[in-house]
């Protein structure tokens, strides 16, 4: 049933958003050169990488570390209003027809910090597809803004985040259901509005 969901409703709204993403692509391309769109190779079920797409909103060949605060300035202006509004998502909707996430699971991390997270529960997160959006996502919806505040970014994301972020994976792997991925999906819609902007985890 999950995936059969998944397959409709990413099909749907990938014909609900064509406009929105084909504006997102010309705006891209058209403000900074490279690719319309970022790969980059996240770990998936049981273990196996795979690369996410996401519309680009870093300038090409930015170096740098793999987490990113609120003014980076690697993110290109188009790229910073993609993020925000989480436009630069939408292509992970061609990831859940092909197979490679669903909507809702554990995001899909670098395997460099796969390799941090505890073994019982790599195995036990891992054991699912991982998803567009999970608690964890609208939990830290504006990570960037947090990350901000640190010292150093990096450093922050992996001791203090990621593993509030591995323990919200875990337990949605245990408690996961057709209902509560339903939950979840609204959830995030309603994290999305205005008044959400400056919500803190």
């Amino acid at each position: 049933m999950k995936r059969l969901f998944d397959c409709v409703a990413a099909g749907a709204g990938l014909i609900l958003a064509s406009p929105v993403c084909a504006i997102a692509a010309i705006l891209v391309r058209a403000t900074s050169p490279g690719p319309i769109l970022f790969r980059q190779e996240r770990v998936g079920l049981d273990g196996k990488h795979f690369n996410i797409r996401k519309f680009r909103t870093m300038q090409i060949d930015h170096g740098g570390p793999s987490v990113s605060t609120a003014s980076d300035h690697r993110i290109t202006g188009v790229g910073r209003v993609l993020r925000k509004s989480k436009i630069d998502e939408l292509p992970q909707l061609l990831d859940v027809l092909q197979g490679s996430m669903s909507l809702v699971g554990p995001r899909p991390e670098v395997p460099k910090y796969v390799d941090l997270w505890p073994a019982h529960l790599r195995d036990q997160i891992l054991s699912v597809r991982p998803g567009i959006t999970d608690p964890a996502s609208i939990a830290y919806r504006n990570e960037a803004d947090e990350l901000e505040k640190a010292v150093e970014p990096e450093r922050y994301y992996v001791d203090v985040i990621l593993p509030r972020k591995v323990e919200m994976y875990a337990k949605y792997v245990r408690e996961q259901s057709f209902a509560s991925d339903l939950r979840i999906l609204l959830a995030t819609a309603r994290s999305l509005g205005p008044a959400n902007d400056r919500r803190k985890p």
